[in-house]
């Protein structure tokens, strides 16, 4: 296919992978690289998504045949993914982000140290994480004041996801099942992305190195 059609592919087309020498993702905001207004825009809302504020426009930030992958979810769909984020509020009484590093600003593709702090609902305990945000920008969108995003990965540690696996299944069972109790108005938004194209998931054995990720040095900038 043409890079003028690349556009057209599913999400799991776009999977950045990379392993890193260090699990320790905390940003540096003195070094973070400057953003265009129209991606800090992306970047600000991706951010609110993870401060639990998730809007119907903030999700539309996602292409209808996204792939969202974390430690949790693996959800191929923007529907499922929706899903992800208006059930954070119900999780968690507040997310506050503590700061974040832009390390990489390219023309198809943002990456950003996050650090983020989740205070639980149900039990008095607030957990700080530190992890590594890729997005996959989709082609068509790229000149736009509207980006997309078309793979959203989140690393907390130095590997990258084997998608294989007990720890697998459950991510992508979770994303499946979350939207049938998930009872919340907004995702009405979004059931016609259930029907998005979709690829196989990309299996890789490993989250090593050998697994088809690169090991970079997020420590020397």
């Amino acid at each position: 296919m043409s890079s003028d059609n690349k556009d057209q592919l599913p999400g799991e087309h776009f999977e950045p992978r990379q392993t890193a020498t260090s699990d320790d993702y905390t940003p540096d905001q003195a070094k973070s690289l400057p953003l265009d207004p129209a991606r800090q825009r992306l970047v600000d809302e991706i951010l609110a998504l993870y401060s639990c504020k998730p809007t119907v426009e903030r999700v539309k930030r996602y292409s209808s045949d996204c792939v969202y992958d974390d430690q949790f979810v693996y959800a191929n769909d923007r529907y499922k993914m929706a899903a992800q984020w208006f059930a954070l509020p119900k999780l968690f009484s507040a997310s506050v982000n503590n700061g974040y590093e832009v390390v990489k600003n390219e023309r198809d593709f943002i990456q950003f140290k996050n650090d983020q702090s989740w205070t639980f609902r149900l039990i008095p305990k607030t957990a700080r994480v530190t992890g590594l945000v890729s997005l996959s920008l989709d082609p068509s969108t790229i000149d736009s004041d509207f980006i997309q995003v078309k793979y959203h990965k989140d690393q907390a540690n130095e590997k990258d996801y084997s998608h294989e696996g007990f720890g697998f299944s459950f991510k992508k069972w979770q994303a499946d099942n979350v939207p049938k109790v998930l009872n919340v108005p907004e995702m009405k938004e979004f059931e016609q992305d259930k029907h998005a194209a979709k690829e196989d998931v990309r299996k890789y054995g490993t989250g090593t190195e050998e697994g088809n990720a690169p090991k970079e040095d997020f420590t020397k900038r």
